[in-house]
């Protein structure tokens, strides 16, 4: 990078020092961006921090990105007495009791698990006040471990969708590109603990709701096995394929979750597989796990599959390989009629049921939430159909339910013939959708209607600055094995990166924007541009004027300079083409002024592309002058 202390590139990375932003407020006693738990809780037993401090530190986070600065809308509310747990847990510290590696940890949970102390709204009007008569297992079980429950985040309503969307919480965005979704239906703990939130996320899967989020936010996410984790006191969309798992920012944070919640629950009768089972998460972690190991390549999930997202999975697989692994294809040539009809519609009489355990319940069925009109616009298609179902035990749904058992039969088979540990292929197969549009290309039918355990892992990044997920599905209950072959594939070469519109407070306070005058000269032309990077916000605000010689500005513009590769999709006929643009390839990014024009103003929003390129230095303002001269130089 040129002129690498320029506080106007530093800008672009999300690291800008202002004298006036140092002196806001009293620097938080620890930095938790990108903390592990492990950090945290050596922070706490050294005396560097306590959980207060750390508990204020992620708040501040919270204050400055949620609502502010990006504007992620991640969390529909913050507990309120969030500091008040840090103190208590501090006390017992400080008296020698320490329950274990969450003591002390600030922690989130999806708005559908049960919180006795705060209303859970599953991101639905209806539910605004829906108050629970008691915490959820999952809720139980990790504040008794000694975590300090933070805040329960948004979610796409009533789980029943992918883009995180919902009448009662609003649409959240992804960190590492604000005009997408971030997956769902656990898509605000995915952009929470993406941008540091907390140390650790909960969220719940029907069909990829914690997978796909963490594929779009560079994060680790397991659906165990179901029957693994306890659903007690879940809003619930299918009880069939329902189950609760950890969003993190580590494999080894994962573990610790893990262990903390699977286990046999008398409140949900699926669990009771975990009456005979012991699983231990963090006793397995193990970087040499992957020697060994037999992978297959799922080919089915590689169909109608973005060029890009394919090829960083494959060097994802790659890596497998060096570290041991030995990988083969598997290739199933009737998966499309083996998946079809294996989707479980169960929400209907499965949100009675839940209602019926919320003391003064505001509403009692999808009917009367229908009824009422108390639900996002989008959302009014799935919940007319849902609305639909006879009832639990027609024949409809005995046979989706014997078809799930013919698929997890046929996946075990393969397992067995093949002598596999693991199957891989991509968490999703399309890129994070804009705001709006309707999210294709998921792949999370085989492990949610198999009940077999998946996670999601990061496999790089597209050239767009997108994270890409890539996913490994287990043998039932081998979710131990699982976990071990994730934390080998982690030490191989970290390819986790925090978003750049979440940096590190500086202060308790997000970066401020930088700013700094230009001015371009040509044969008695001056032109002046005053720019104002917002790194946090991933925008450009600019105000041009000219200053002399008017009459001869055909343009100012932004340009930058960078390569690309583009692929075309392909067809039946025709496989998809690549075309390489060399990096010396200039293009206009916008224009700031024409012919006679004097003044002008307006904000750019940056791609991947346009960070990248202000960083490099090949992000430059450019003037055409009538005597077809063109002067050019760095915004620096």
């Amino acid at each position: 990078m040129r002129n690498g202390n320029s506080p106007f590139l530093l800008a672009v990375l999300g690291v800008a020092l202002t004298a006036r932003a140092a002196h806001a407020q009293p620097a938080p006693r620890i930095e938790v961006t990108e903390a592990t738990v492990a950090d945290l809780q050596r922070a706490m037993t050294t005396g560097k921090a306590s959980s207060v401090d750390i508990t204020k530190a992620y708040l501040a986070r919270i204050a400055a990105y949620d609502h502010a600065g990006p504007q992620l809308n991640a969390i529909i509310r913050v507990n309120p007495r969030a500091l008040q747990e840090a103190a208590a847990r501090d006390a017992e510290r400080k008296a020698g009791k320490v329950r274990g590696p969450l003591h002390g940890i600030p922690v989130l949970m999806k708005d559908n698990f049960d919180t006795g102390d705060m209303p859970t709204t599953a991101g639905s009007l209806a539910l605004a006040n829906s108050q629970p008569a008691r915490d959820a297992e999952v809720v139980r079980r990790v504040r008794e471990a000694g975590a300090v429950l933070i805040a329960k985040a948004n979610m796409h309503e009533l789980a029943a969708g992918i883009t995180s969307v919902s009448a009662f919480g609003g649409q959240t965005r992804n960190p590492y590109d604000l005009t997408r979704c971030p997956g769902g239906s656990s898509g605000g703990t995915g952009a929470a603990v993406a941008a540091s939130y907390a140390a650790i996320g909960w969220g719940s899967d029907t069909c990829g709701s914690i997978r796909i989020p963490s594929a779009f936010g560079s994060l680790f996410g397991l659906r165990p096995s179901t029957g693994v984790v306890s659903r007690s006191g879940v809003v619930p969309l299918s009880h069939t394929q329902d189950t609760g798992g950890p969003l993190t920012r580590s494999v080894a944070d994962l573990a610790i979750a893990m262990d903390l919640t699977a286990g046999y629950d008398s409140a949900d009768a699926a669990t009771q597989p975990m009456q005979s089972r012991t699983m231990r998460f963090q006793a397995a972690l193990d970087v040499n796990a992957l020697k060994g190991a037999r992978i297959g390549v799922f080919t089915p999930y590689f169909r109608d599959t973005d060029a890009e997202i394919a090829d960083t999975v494959r060097a994802a697989i790659e890596v497998m390989k060096q570290r041991g692994a030995t990988v083969v294809d598997v290739a199933v040539a009737d998966f499309d009629s083996l998946i079809v009809r294996t989707s479980a519609n169960e929400f209907k009489y499965d949100f009675i049921n839940y209602m019926k355990t919320v003391p003064n319940a505001p509403v009692k069925s999808l009917r009367e939430i229908l009824d009422r009109g108390l639900y996002d616009k989008f959302q009014e298609p799935r919940y007319v159909a849902a609305d639909t179902v006879s009832g639990p035990d027609t024949p409809d749904h005995q046979d989706v339910v014997a078809r799930q058992a013919v698929l997890r039969a046929r996946i075990e088979a393969i397992f067995d013939s093949l002598q596999l540990d693991a199957m891989v292929y991509p968490t999703i197969r399309q890129r994070p959708v804009l705001i709006g549009e309707a999210q294709p290309g998921s792949t999370c039918q085989v492990a949610a209607q198999s009940g077999l355990p998946a996670i999601s892992m990061p496999a790089g990044f597209l050239q767009d600055g997108l994270p890409v997920g890539i996913e490994l599905l287990g043998r039932r209950f081998a979710d131990v094995r699982l976990v071990a072959l994730a934390s080998s594939y982690e030490a191989a070469a970290p390819r986790r990166r925090a978003p750049t519109t979440t940096p590190a407070l500086i202060a308790g306070r997000a970066p401020r924007p930088t700013v700094k005058t230009l001015t371009v000269t040509d044969a008695g032309t001056v032109v002046q541009a005053r720019l104002e990077l917002d790194a946090v916000r991933n925008e450009l605000r600019w105000q041009a004027r000219v200053v002399a010689g008017a009459p001869n500005v055909s343009a100012l513009v932004f340009r930058r300079r960078g390569g690309r590769v583009f692929t075309s999709v392909a067809t039946a006929k025709v496989p998809a083409q690549r075309l390489v643009v060399p990096d010396s390839a200039q293009r206009v990014v916008a224009r700031l002024l024409g012919p006679e024009m004097r003044t002008a103003s307006g904000t750019l929003t940056l791609t991947y592309a346009d960070r990248s390129a202000l960083a490099a230095g090949t992000f430059t303002l450019a003037l055409y002058t009538a005597k077809n001269r063109q002067t050019e130089i760095a915004v620096r």
